[in-house]
């Protein structure tokens, strides 16, 4: 192959993992993660997905792009509530249902890239998925992300502030720039993950993510419980975990080859009825 033609390939990016500290299912996803696909959770880049807040709406509609919402039915609602629960018991998991009163999901997110900047992005989303999911903890209060401070080695005015960011910031750009590789990926729900045109949605799609992996050698064999990686958090054993900042990739030349678009939207179960992002079936939400 000629110098130039290989200039020319398309840049084969790293297989993706999209979560969200909002998302009932995308806590079950890591959760699996953690506990049973210890080596896939270290192969994968961690990129965060979040409803955007109208700065960041306004920022994004200026970069040239859109994150659609539309509404849930109650009977959805109800429906989602009760699944989560049987999956979280079929895990053994004890959880505390969260009640989110005017949430700006800026403020967990936008501190997730804070953290990340600093290399303590999987220890952040370790408090953050406890604080929300076993204590039942308001992760859009400003303090509570600042409480994370003390445990993570970071100011704790620092976490806190992130989503106060003027449009003109360099962490609103990122977060931007992460609703772009949202759309760019046709990402509608969470949990999601990606590997190339290949695309899974849920947590009931993380086996057949992990074992495509495992099958190309991007991963190796998951094992759970993963007793020989030692005390090591899995997650943090990959080059590419955590999207950390700087390290998203920009997006690829639009390919006719790629499959990929953004479906139809429709909502998210936490707390109530709400506009957001896909949850239509039993393994993902928004």
């Amino acid at each position: 192959m000629s110098a130039a033609a290989h200039a020319g390939r398309r840049r084969r990016r790293p297989p993706r993992f999209y979560f969200s500290l909002r998302s009932p299912y995308s806590w079950l996803a890591y959760r699996d993660l953690l506990d049973r696909y210890p080596r896939t959770a270290a192969a994968v880049e961690w990129v965060p997905f979040f409803e955007p807040d109208e700065l960041s709406r306004k920022l994004l509609a200026e970069a040239g792009g859109a994150f659609p919402y539309t509404p849930m039915s109650p009977e959805k609602h109800r429906y989602i509530l009760q699944d989560v629960r049987r999956l979280a018991a079929e895990r053994g998991l004890a959880f505390t249902w969260p009640v989110d009163r005017e949430p700006v999901w800026e403020v967990p997110h936008l501190g997730y890239l804070v953290a990340a900047r600093h290399g303590r992005g999987a220890r952040y989303i370790e408090l953050a998925a406890r604080a929300r999911w076993e204590l039942g903890l308001d992760i859009c209060d400003r303090s509570v992300i600042g409480g994370f401070g003390p445990e993570l080695g970071l100011d704790p005015e620092e976490l806190a502030a992130a989503s106060d960011a003027s449009d003109a910031s360099e962490l609103r750009a990122e977060g931007v720039r992460v609703l772009l590789e949202i759309q760019r990926d046709g990402v509608f729900g969470v949990p999601f993950f990606v590997d190339h045109y290949d695309k899974y949605w849920g947590v009931d799609r993380l086996p057949a993510f992990a074992a495509a992996l495992a099958a190309k050698g991007v991963a190796g064999p998951d094992v759970p419980p993963a007793a020989d990686l030692g005390a090591q958090h899995p997650a943090d054993l990959g080059a590419q975990h955590l999207a950390e900042l700087g390290t998203l990739h920009p997006a690829d030349p639009a390919d006719p080859a790629d499959p990929g678009g953004i479906p139809e939207h429709s909502g998210i179960p936490l707390p109530a009825p709400a506009p957001s992002v896909d949850d239509g079936h039993a393994g993902g939400c928004g």
